[in-house]
């Protein structure tokens, strides 16, 4: 167990005009497709708790998951530029990505360009400053 504070946070900012179970499909998906993909893992400090019948609650991160809300999806998209200027890993969701199967929906996306792209949301991780930085101008999700 790892007892010194947190540098990082993990951050999902999430389209708001988008129905709720669709979100919660999308940010399933960016999680998992992120927590895949990254290769620092020793700065997601991920941990074991431990309940008091001895029972194992493997990895979870000791670092805050911030979800935020963003009016549409040009902001995202937006923000999707920024941590590709500032070299921040991240992972989006967009609507090509859902209905059908995966050839499906990966040729919709292959047919789509950026600009028409309706993003649902976008999951990213980093140094807590520069991350609040980038994101105050979004809402907490409610």
């Amino acid at each position: 167990m790892n007892d010194q504070p947190t540098t990082h946070k993990f951050v999902a900012v999430l389209n708001k005009k988008i129905e709720t179970g669709k979100l919660m499909n999308a940010l399933g998906h960016m999680s998992v497709g992120f927590g895949g993909s990254f290769s620092e893992k020793e700065l997601m400090r991920l941990d074991s708790y431990v309940d008091k019948d001895g029972g194992k609650h493997q990895n979870i991160s000791d670092n805050p998951f911030i979800i935020l809300s963003a009016d549409n999806s040009n902001k995202i998209g937006a923000l999707r530029n920024s941590l590709i200027e500032q070299n921040i890993p991240f992972t989006d969701f967009t609507s090509t990505m859902t209905v059908g199967t995966f050839a499906d929906q990966k040729q919709r996306t292959s047919e789509t360009p950026e600009l028409e792209l309706e993003y649902y949301g976008i999951c990213f991780f980093g140094e807590k400053n520069q991350l609040s930085e980038l994101t105050k101008k979004f809402s907490l999700w409610k």
